[in-house]
């Protein structure tokens, strides 16, 4: 082989290992951002076919209704725990911040944190439906069969006892 071919080609398969290098680098670091949304029924019972479950430290989003009478707030600082439910288990949700002002009990919100046991999350984020009306498709899709009131309706509250 000519010894200038053979220069090239070093140089050519050096740049594609470099490139592929460069690639594989950022895939690792792009999949240790990666927030995966769970139910509370999923994080305790598993997701998918295979069942699989959050590991503590790991990054996610879960999403569903705060429970009533579930939140307790410190009143020396800003923490704040609560727990959400969809149709089955709890998951206890540690935050400490402002939360948003549509934040109540029996409201649904998605929270991003980490898993610090298998049914507690430090979140970092909390986030609470803006929309009486809205749902994210993933948790509709888990939600199947729980009627939604929406509290501006003025019959929404009809039949019901104080």
């Amino acid at each position: 082989m000519n010894p200038r071919r053979k220069k090239r080609l070093t140089w050519t398969l050096g740049l594609i290992a470099g490139v592929a290098v460069a690639f594989s680098i950022i895939l690792y670091a792009l999949s240790q951002n990666i927030d995966l949304f769970y139910t509370p029924t999923e994080v305790v019972e598993g997701k998918g076919k295979n069942a699989l479950k959050p590991e503590v430290g790991q990054r996610l989003r879960i999403g569903g209704m705060v429970i009533e009478d579930s939140v307790k707030r410190d009143p020396e600082t800003l923490e704040v725990e609560f727990r959400v439910t969809d149709i089955g288990p709890e998951v206890k949700i540690l935050y400490t911040g402002i939360l948003p002002d549509l934040f109540r009990e029996g409201q649904g919100i998605v929270a991003q944190g980490v898993m610090v046991e298998p049914r507690v999350m430090k979140a970092t984020e909390v986030l609470a439906k803006h929309d009486e009306e809205y749902m994210p498709p993933e948790l509709a899709e888990q939600m199947k069969g729980i009627k939604h009131v929406n509290p501006n309706q003025p019959d929404a509250f009809e039949g019901s006892t104080p």
